[in-house]
């Protein structure tokens, strides 16, 4: 069954609505897990504070909103044959992005970072991956960064369909490091799997990772770019953005 994100009082925005109602805007998010921002729990509602922050600007717009799980290297084609309205899934605003599709303003935004073991002598630059092999998500800033940096003296760069495939084989030993988000890595970290590793260093790159997270929409609805933009500013200045982010974080997300 669809998750259905009603335009609803935030004291019920975590209990997702079940049903198959019709919904005025369809937000596309990664099939994959991707916590603190989107996973499904037990009972197979989708929780998390990107879904969170989806369903408050959802009700700051007055709509009615449906969650659309969707491979995330499918995400824009999905976006482009209108199979849903705005990706609302972390999705990093980039020039390159820009050239195929529009964005909101941020909600968002995180250092990337790279991960190995504690015992590595990897620091983030690219002589200390001499020989190694790096793995990314495929389709992400994440990989631009990887190609960009680290491809030329890795031993490669290695692509997985989604996050938390690529953090089992640095615990396999199949990669020697990972890059993502920083924030994602922290459940990865705290996890008995992720014992062993930790952040060597934080990656910087503004043309490849842009200003910050916004929401992907066609170029086209220069509407629905506006009303993102309204929601955003409304939220972030009558509280409801940090009200959420504290049950999740206890720094400011939003970044500088």
């Amino acid at each position: 069954m669809q998750q259905i994100v009603k335009s609803v009082a935030l004291a019920t925005l975590l209990g997702l609505v079940t049903g198959s109602a019709m919904a005025e805007l369809r937000f596309g998010m990664d099939s994959a897990p991707y916590p603190p921002f989107s996973e499904t729990s037990s009972s197979g509602e989708m929780i998390g504070w990107e879904v969170e922050i989806g369903a408050a600007l959802c009700e700051a717009m007055g709509e009615s909103c449906e969650i659309v799980p969707v491979a995330w290297d499918g995400i824009i084609p999905a976006l482009l044959a209108k199979k849903i309205d705005a990706i609302v899934g972390s999705m990093s605003i980039t020039e390159e992005r820009m050239k195929t599709i529009a964005f909101s303003d941020k909600y968002y935004n995180t250092p990337a970072a790279i991960v190995a073991a504690k015992s590595s002598d990897l620091d983030g630059t690219p002589e200390s991956v001499k020989g190694k092999v790096i793995g990314v998500q495929v389709s992400t800033t994440h990989q631009n960064y990887a190609q960009e940096h680290y491809e030329s003296m890795a031993d490669s760069v290695k692509t997985y369909q989604d996050f938390n495939e690529h953090n089992q084989d640095l615990v396999a030993g199949r990669v020697d490091a990972v890059v993502g988000d920083s924030l994602a890595f922290e459940d990865f970290l705290a996890s008995d799997a992720g014992q062993a590793f930790e952040i060597k260093a934080s990656l910087n790159d503004e043309k490849i990772f842009g200003p910050g997270v916004g929401a992907g929409i066609r170029k086209e609805d220069t509407e629905l770019v506006e009303k993102f933009n309204a929601a955003i500013k409304k939220i972030r200045e009558d509280g409801t953005y940090d009200e959420i982010s504290k049950k999740y974080f206890d720094f400011d997300i939003y970044g500088d």
